[in-house]
């Protein structure tokens, strides 16, 4: 049986809800994907029928959105491929959850103590342990990164140490789209006593995640990529770690006990989740779990590495100085292709594919500057893919870029 994406596509009313969006190649997954009608409906639903503060209210709202919020991170937990549901925290996104478990960790740091990430990061990666770096006084560590894109794991038992604390570094790339071998990372760190997290922003897209099996610590993704809300990400970690750790963030929701002196505070997952968290969020990140596990998702990831490998091939039979980054053709790789055209800017190439193709790609450092300095690029273009994508995005996008090339060469 053939996979068919407009089957997928029909659950996406921002594709035919009007003759733009009609006409609309939406190549800019990697950033955001769009939001199936399932999940703009259980937002609506759970804010028109049960909007209301959980955890501690008693009147029957407050009882209703509290059963739905942790509904959903049972639904994430069953993603994830873990049987605790105490291990899943809230977060506002990827970002926010490295940013929490940076601090959070950090607070128990000493000076000279070590975190080790690769030249491969986003930004949300590097950023946070460099203020631990300025505050504690630790010191940062990159695993550099091989010509294809890949984290050199060749590197990495000689720079985990017995003073690394945590090896923190990204599942998939969201420049290179190289894959990470994580059960390799996570032997050598587990091997000299270090922690493992992975970012997986890119990779939770693909479907159900065995974090046993993947042997990290803790697990980050975001809820705008796997076709959910904005606002919601997921922090993971194993319970034995998160009961070990104290909070990032204070104030209400996370409190066992608050004095003049001093607060102690509940059990994981609630003690890293201070303030009212994101319930309507969460709900729609749940039914967006629900709705991408019933796709076929074998034919998925065949249809993608098919158009990724169309992709690859018409942009390496145009003429005029393009560098794709990244494995090659044909290798594991996630559904993106990110490229430079020698003389001309990513954002030139982006705007005139709009302007006269109504293809949505991406162009920049893609908030990897370190990575594209690496490459001495000032920016590349993202082509990056979903499960409603189809050939005739792909030609599109191909013709598109064989006009761009005349118009602005």
């Amino acid at each position: 049986m053939t996979f068919d994406s407009t089957l997928s596509g029909n659950d996406f009313s921002i594709f035919r809800s009007s003759e733009k969006g009609a006409r609309l190649h939406y190549l800019d997954n990697a950033a955001m994907a769009q939001m199936p009608d399932c999940v703009i409906n259980a937002v609506v639903e759970h804010d028109t029928m049960r909007r209301s503060n959980v955890k501690r209210g008693v009147h029957w709202l407050a009882e209703a959105a509290t059963d739905a919020f942790e509904e959903a991170r049972a639904t994430v937990a069953g993603y994830l491929g873990i049987k605790n549901t105490d291990e899943v925290i809230f977060t506002s996104g990827t970002t926010a959850g490295i940013n929490i478990l940076a601090h959070s960790l950090g607070l128990n740091f000493k000076r000279h103590d070590e975190v080790l990430i690769s030249q491969l990061e986003h930004h949300s990666n590097i950023v946070p342990w460099q203020i631990i770096q300025q505050q504690q006084g630790i010191r940062v560590r990159y695993l550099p990164v091989t010509p294809d894109g890949r984290i050199d794991l060749e590197c990495a038992e000689d720079l985990i140490n017995p003073r690394t604390k945590i090896v923190a570094v990204t599942h998939g790339s969201n420049v290179t789209a190289a894959i990470t071998d994580a059960r390799s990372i996570a032997r050598l760190a587990h091997e000299k006593g270090a922690l493992l997290m992975l970012d997986g922003a890119q990779t939770a897209p693909g479907g159900h995640i065995d974090l046993p099996g993947l042997e990290a610590d803790f697990y980050v993704f975001s809820g705008h990529k796997v076709y959910g809300p904005t606002g919601i990400g997921v922090l993971w970690g194993k319970r034995e770690i998160l009961k070990q750790l104290p909070p990032a963030l204070g104030g209400g929701e996370m409190i066992q006990d608050v004095g003049l002196e001093k607060s102690t505070f509940l059990a994981p997952p609630h003690r890293f989740e201070a303030g009212t968290p994101p319930v309507a969020q969460a709900i729609g990140l749940a039914a967006a779990i629900d709705w991408l596990t019933k796709q076929d998702l074998r034919g998925m990831h065949n249809h993608l590495k098919k158009l990724t490998l169309r992709i690859m091939e018409g942009l390496t039979g145009l003429k005029g100085g393009i560098k794709i980054l990244g494995p090659d053709a044909g290798m594991d790789r996630l559904p993106l292709v990110s490229f430079s055209v020698d003389g001309l800017h990513p954002h030139d190439i982006c705007q005139v594919m709009n302007d006269r193709h109504d293809v949505a790609l991406r162009g920049g450092f893609h908030c990897a500057q370190p990575l594209h300095d690496l490459f001495r690029l000032s920016g590349t273009t993202r082509a990056s893919l979903a499960i409603y994508n189809n050939d005739k995005d792909v030609d599109a996008f191909l013709n598109g870029m064989e006009d761009c090339l005349k118009i602005l060469r």
